[in-house]
């Protein structure tokens, strides 16, 4: 089936059906923005008869309905609620068209800087007809009041606030393109001796604009709303992408609901809106209303499967859980007001979750996009998910997602097979989740993990401060302190000056085995010194007075190899902490390390 048509349609037709509301926007698209200048730009080039790119209208009346309205400038109470077309691209251009010519308002525009201006549009009579090459300086635009003035509004430099200056003067309005006729009879009346400059002008310029065809590609009615919302991204390549929560806005919103107020809240509402909700909680800060979205659909889809499975139907017959961007596209209303406040619950739970997992801030989570998983079965677990066998389950996946490095990239697929295999699990022992299956770390990857915007780094620093770890210097452990606002960051254990005076290279010194997270202090009481100076350093500082035992508790908490630490023993240092380390890795993920599995990717790079 064709799903579109090309045509040509003329300027002054598409311009009557946007003004009388026939052509309207989706309410997804985003406003008017061109400037003072590509408005002019683009009048010269209708004068010149030169292509200024197709547009593109979707049909209405087929089963995808947006919210609709009417292109800026036009009055909403004017036009009829039921669009034939909308703009999905052509919108700049459309807009600046209509209200430069199709309306008499003036044009509410921005100069080249941003700031906001009105505008209208005229021809200089005499100058178009110099030349197409002085078209360009033929294109005149003036203030709200028809004027343009200098020395900061007090004096003229040109007055066309009257029909019979315009007319004097000879200056043409862009409004009266597509009717002249009552300008010409004014001309009559004011100038009647430029009657055959006005006629050359109508015949040249104007006679461009009324005979100019604009290239259209229609959307028929019968396409779906991914495709809408794709075709829509790969023509709009200079604008952000459109999220599926403006497309489901607008789709909601002819059924009468509104999503942003929903999300972001409203002068009417009294109570918080989600987002901000969703902000008391610092873990959950960074939560995008697409994630919600996409949290619901693997919820509504699981529970269309069940119902599936309930009435007896098998293979094709059954819908599967998904968290395609299809599936949220085709979210209905019902099932969004069905299962948001229990979804936002479940985010929240999530948070309760990995707060016992021992991340405290949003920069820590080694993936944003576990966290949508995660909500979903925290909301159909409810509070059992604190039971002991239900708990040791879900952390086991979780940990296995992380530092299997399975949540970076695409994960759509990952996302709706984890909900429905955990779900199952929590029932029954015997069939293992495809994350905790998968997910493999070899041993190896710890010589390569050096940026800390890597999962699996993100992980292990979390991991080892999971296990209690104490700063060197300040009493306390790590994520006490940074909670009462010390400075902390990750730093080298072998220091960076010390190893490259051993010539020891950084692809060694600066993986993640040389490294753990102490105060800033502690880091700068360590300067460059070797591990057996700094730590005698540290002991004898008098506000900390430690003898050998209670430091090497304090380093064993870090998994950091004493014996070998205080040796300057760089080489056996190296290879003891890495075995340590991944015990404990190997501790969460429930299975053994395996030399020459597939590696998981690293978020940001190594290097």
């Amino acid at each position: 089936m064709t799903t579109f048509d090309s045509t040509k349609r003329s300027l002054p037709e598409l311009l009557k059906d946007i003004t009388n509301g026939k052509i309207q926007l989706p309410d997804f698209q985003r406003g008017w923005v061109w400037d003072d200048d590509h408005v002019k730009s683009l009048l010269v080039s209708i004068a010149r008869s030169f292509p200024v790119g197709a547009v593109m209208l979707m049909e209405t009346g087929g089963e995808v309905r947006f919210q609709t309205r009417p292109v800026e400038g036009i009055d909403p109470k004017t036009v009829t609620k039921d669009p034939d077309h909308l703009i999905l691209d052509g919108q700049q251009r459309l807009t600046s068209l209509t209200q430069a010519v199709g309306l008499d308002a003036p044009v509410d525009t921005r100069t080249a800087q941003g700031k906001k201006i009105r505008r209208h549009y005229y021809f200089n009579i005499c100058k178009a007809l110099e030349g197409d090459e002085r078209l360009e300086d033929a294109i005149e635009a003036v203030d709200e009041n028809r004027q343009i003035t200098k020395n900061f509004g007090r004096d003229v430099k040109l007055d066309l606030s009257t029909r019979q200056l315009e007319c004097e003067k000879l200056y043409f309005p862009c409004d009266k393109i597509l009717d002249p006729s009552d300008w010409l009879q004014d001309l009559f009346r004011y100038n009647q001796q430029a009657m055959g400059e006005f006629l050359e002008f109508q015949k040249k310029i104007l006679g461009a604009f009324s005979a100019y065809q604009l290239p259209v590609i229609e959307l028929k009615k019968e396409t779906s709303k991914e495709a809408v919302c794709l075709v829509f991204e790969k023509v709009n390549t200079g604008g952000v992408q459109l999220s599926v929560f403006e497309l489901i806005t607008a789709s909601y919103a002819a059924e009468g609901y509104n999503l942003r107020d929903d999300w972001y809240g409203s002068d009417i509402r009294k109570v918080p809106s989600r987002k901000v909700r969703f902000k008391e909680h610092e873990l959950l800060a960074g939560v995008e209303n697409t994630d919600l979205l996409i949290a619901i659909t693997l919820l509504h889809t699981h529970a269309r499967k069940q119902e599936d499975i309930a009435a007896g139907h098998t293979g094709k017959q059954v819908r599967p859980v998904s968290a395609k961007r299809t599936s949220v596209l085709d979210l209905p209303l019902e099932s969004y007001k069905r299962w948001v406040d229990s979804v936002e619950k479940g985010f929240v739970e999530a948070a309760y979750f990995l707060k016992g997992e021992c991340f405290y801030k949003r920069r820590e989570l080694p993936y944003a996009t576990q966290l949508v998983p995660l909500a979903a079965v925290m909301t159909l677990l409810g509070g059992s998910w604190r039971e002991p066998r239900i708990h040791a389950k879900l952390t086991r996946w979780f940990w296995s997602g992380v530092l299997g490095e399975l949540y970076g990239g695409a994960v759509e697929t990952r996302i709706a097979l984890d909900l429905e295999e955990l779900m199952y699990w929590f029932k029954h022992d015997a069939e293992l989740p495809r994350t905790v299956i998968d997910a493999s770390f070899d041993p190896s990857r710890l010589e390569t993990l050096r940026s800390r915007n890597s999962a699996a780094y993100k992980g292990i620093n979390v991991l080892i401060l999971r296990e209690g770890a104490n700063d060197f210097f300040w009493k306390g452990d790590i994520q006490a302190l940074d909670q009462q606002g010390v400075a902390l960051d990750i730093h080298h254990i072998f220091p960076r000056a010390w190893c490259e005076s051993q010539g020891l290279s950084y692809r060694v010194y600066d993986a993640i085995i040389n490294k753990t997270p102490i105060s800033a202090h502690t880091n700068r009481m360590i300067g460059g010194r070797a591990p057996s100076e700094y730590l005698t350093r540290l002991q004898d500082h008098k506000q900390v007075q430690l003898n050998d035992e209670s430091m090497d508790a304090i380093l064993e908490g870090h998994r950091i190899p004493t014996q070998a630490l205080r040796a300057d023993d760089f080489g056996a240092f190296y290879q003891q902490r890495k075995q340590n380390l991944l015990e404990i890795i190997e501790k969460a993920m429930g299975k053994k390390a395996l030399a020459g599995s597939d590696e998981g990717s690293d978020e940001g790079g190594d290097d």
